[in-house]
């Protein structure tokens, strides 16, 4: 018996799979609990309209994150920070303040998850600090720490 699987079944197979099965195991357990559906040919077209509409998402996210990584790469965002003597900062500059910042500079919102800081900026210069996008596809940041 063919079917299609509705969610991830361990030793069958993952979500929206085509899976073959023992007769009694799709009718007595995979379909009654909503596991699977039988793999008819509307089910069939059903799925692969669906994986075509996600890979069709799936590129459109790809290319949104080039676009702004393209971006990035031209603009450069100005941090104000309060400093003690010696030019070093009270605390750190976080991840979050370079991403309200750049959304209130620039109108770019990039989630503050999604900025790589490999050491914390705690003195006044100019960074440049990776943003994770999308899998694969990372921009740079300029960044500008001045004093308030």
């Amino acid at each position: 018996m063919k079917v299609i699987l509705k969610a991830d079944v361990k030793g069958q197979g993952k979500k929206g799979e085509l899976v073959e099965v023992s007769e009694g195991y799709g009718r007595n357990f995979l379909l009654p609990r909503g596991l699977a559906t039988l793999a008819t040919a509307d089910n069939i077209n059903t799925m692969k309209q669906a994986d075509a509409a996600k890979a069709r998402r799936i590129e459109l996210e790809k290319q949104a994150a080039r676009d702004t990584a393209e971006k990035l790469t031209t603009l450069q965002v100005l941090v104000r920070a309060k400093a003690g003597q010696g030019g070093r900062l009270f605390g750190a500059i976080t991840a979050k303040e370079i991403s309200d910042s750049l959304k209130e500079q620039h109108a770019l919102d990039i989630d503050k998850h999604k900025i790589v800081l490999a050491e914390p900026i705690k003195a006044f210069g100019s960074y440049a600090i990776k943003a994770k996008l999308y899998p694969e596809i990372t921009g740079d940041i300029n960044v500008k720490v001045i004093e308030a």
